[in-house]
């Protein structure tokens, strides 16, 4: 939910919240998000994007023993808060004889030394758009609103553009189920406090990323600026603030005391867990439109929350919603795989998340210096939700996986009694692809160079990874040519669908994948890794021609400039690099605004885009010049590498183009 180019964890670079708090599977994070970045080679360009994103937040690669008893549960919770430096978890287990377990481990506030207790809050960050959807889904019962109206009539005074708004408008569910078209919030939306802002002037601040980048209710990319306008929607049907309304309406039956949106709150001030990052105090992110993650809430808090959708919208005997409503909140509709049959995906802020033969829903929320994760089971009646004070998805991963666990412990069996798919290749699928429905706008130039995917056959299995060679993949047995199941839970998780725009796609975990040329992404990390690579020789060797030319063993003129230009080149970019990476602890902060640093990105990238065009005129220019032709035709390929680089990064409107607009 918020932007994690400011948070970077141990071994996965926490990208991006850009947008983040990109939903993500328990046992497969990606995203995307674009909202965590997780190549080795993103960080050589600028530490961002995320993939979605997606970044793999739940994948677990530490094999944890199952534990059998609430006692074993703690001592294993604790063993991960140990080993990962967590400080405190929160956590309630629910089935449907009540609350199982609510628990506070840890310290809330490590400088001071306070415990973690039962009136500990945490931030539960996009977990908050839950209620967004349920307000829609209750005020649609009543007669209202529906989720087919259009956006455009409801709040005309709502700036956003749709190409496509004549024939394919912008509808209410598509707010809530990520499908408008629109990007994340850009860097300038993180960068402010949302605090205090009333609702229509947070959405008012920063339109420009509400644009179509395709045709509405088509594609799933997650964006904070939907649920916002949705929950502004409310406001002006009800005559209420939007947490007013969610006060009245659900805090308060669901008996939730201390839950709040304000961190300005008494209850906040005096119970609110501190935050932290690598062990180290972050600073308080106030998302801009708080109806999109700014909760703070205990674990008895998140008890009634997980109980609320166990006992399907019944409360004290009183049904607050409808279970059919409930059911379409947690049901995928709008996308062209929805409708082409996926059984897995994103619905009004509820997505599914598979675990062994079972799937869960849930969402996620991620906030700079805290995690949480509700999840709940409908046909077992059995859910939980967990929350830290830290930025360790990897403390996250473990503890979430064991409480799965632990309340599956006796459920997994039933895995032999779903009825087997038989494998069927009728049409064959391998080859590479690329997302095209990315959740960054700004970003997607590197999500285009280090996210292409590839599927094989291996037996009667397809997999897909990522071609850099992720150790994760996704597995599928095909039961007809347009659709992929999950060999686990047998529910199609993947769809081969017609795209108004991109013609044949494949729609698996949140992605739109066309097929490309095996040439072309590998073409492209080619030209990448000999880029970075020509331009660490040419710092290398700019300082043995320096000591050459000093000694007199260099002639001036064309044989000094030929090395010059393309040093000059790789330098400006180093700067960029050392800019990014200084910033990266405070990025929203830093590049949000105004700042020596921001304006310094934006200067070096213009000087390195305006010397790779002058470098290749001087190539030309000199071509007949007495110089040593092997120093020719090295500074001739780091200038044409430069060149080819400068049309890159042109092309998706990546120079010149400044980081606080």
């Amino acid at each position: 939910m918020y932007n994690a180019f400011s948070c970077l964890k141990r071994h996965h670079t926490q990208t991006v919240v850009l947008h983040y708090d990109k939903p993500v599977k328990i046992n497969k994070l990606k995203n995307n998000n674009l909202m965590k970045l997780k190549y080795f080679t993103v960080r050589i360009l600028f530490l961002l994007l995320l993939f979605v994103q997606s970044s793999q937040l739940f994948s677990q690669k530490n094999k944890d023993e199952i534990p059998t008893t609430l006692e074993e549960l703690q001592t294993a919770i604790k063993a991960v808060m140990k080993e990962t430096g967590t400080p405190a978890v929160g956590l309630t287990l629910v089935n449907k004889d009540g609350v199982v377990l609510t628990k506070t481990l840890g310290k809330a506030d490590v400088e001071n030394d306070i415990d973690a207790d039962e009136n500990t809050m945490f931030r539960i960050a996009s977990v908050s758009k839950m209620y967004v959807s349920l307000a829609i889904l209750k005020l649609q019962e009543e007669g209202m609103v529906n989720l087919k109206d259009k956006v455009r009539d409801l709040v005309p005074e709502v700036e956003f553009e749709n190409p496509w708004e004549e024939t394919s408008p912008i509808l209410v569910e598509n707010l809530l189920e990520h499908t408008t078209g629109w990007a994340d919030f850009d860097i300038v939306d993180y960068a402010q406090d949302g605090s205090k802002l009333p609702l229509k002037e947070a959405i008012n601040f920063h339109p420009h990323s509400r644009v179509s980048r395709w045709i509405p209710g088509t594609r799933y990319a997650y964006s904070n600026s939907g649920p916002g306008v949705a929950a502004y929607i409310i406001e002006k049907i009800t005559g209420q603030t939007f947490e007013d309304y969610i006060q009245e309406t659900f805090f308060s039956p669901m008996g939730m005391k201390s839950m709040t949106y304000f961190v300005d709150s008494e209850v906040y001030k005096k119970h609110g867990a501190k935050l932290y990052i690598d062990g180290n105090r972050a600073k308080m992110w106030n998302i801009l439109y708080r109806p999109s993650g700014a909760i703070n809430a205990t674990p008895k808090d998140m008890a009634n929350m997980v109980s609320f959708f166990i006992n399907r919208g019944e409360i004290d005997s009183i049904q607050v919603i409808s279970e059919a409503s409930l059911k379409r909140m947690e049901t995928p509709s709008t996308t062209i795989g929805a409708k082409a049959g996926l059984e897995d995906g994103y619905g009004l802020s509820n997505f599914s998340s598979s675990y062994k033969n079972v799937v869960y829903r849930k969402h996620n929320g991620i906030a700079i210096g805290g995690l949480s994760d509700l999840s709940y089971l409908p046909e077992y009646n059995l859910g939980y939700a967990v929350m830290t004070n830290s930025a360790d998805t990897e403390a996250m991963e473990r503890i979430s996986n064991l409480i799965r666990a632990f309340q599956l412990k006796d459920i997994v069996a039933e895995d032999a009694k779903v009825q087997n798919l038989s494998s069927n290749k009728e049409t064959d699928v391998s080859g590479y692809y690329i997302n095209i429905n990315p959740r960054n706008q700004r970003f997607y130039y590197l999500e285009r160079l280090f996210n292409a995917q590839k599927m094989e056959y291996k037996g009667d299995k397809l997999f897909i990874k990522n071609v850099l060679g992720e150790t994760d993949s996704k597995t599928f047995i095909q039961p007809n040519k347009n659709h992929f199941a999950s060999p686990e839970t047998k529910k199609i998780t993947m769809v081969r669908a017609e795209d108004p725009i991109a013609g044949t796609v494949y729609e698996v975990d949140k992605q739109v994948l066309k097929p490309i040329s095996g040439i072309v992404v590998f073409g492209q990390l080619i030209i990448f890794a000999l880029w970075v690579f020509g331009m660490i020789t040419a710092i290398l060797f700019g300082i043995i021609w320096s000591i050459r030319f000093w000694m007199g063993k260099i002639a001036g003129g064309p044989n000094i400039w030929i090395r010059l230009w393309p040093l000059i080149s790789s330098l400006f970019f180093v700067i960029v690099f050392i800019t990014f990476s200084s910033g990266a602890s405070d990025f929203n902060a830093v590049f949000g605004n105004v700042t020596l640093s921001s304006i310094t990105v934006m200067v070096s990238m213009i000087a390195f885009a305006l010397v790779s065009l002058w470098s290749m005129y001087y190539l030309f220019k000199v071509r007949t010049a007495k110089i040593k032709r092997l120093t020719y035709w090295y500074s001739a390929t780091l200038i044409c590498l430069h060149f080819l680089v400068t049309c890159y990064f042109l092309w998706w409107g990546v120079i010149g183009v400044p980081t606080w607009n």
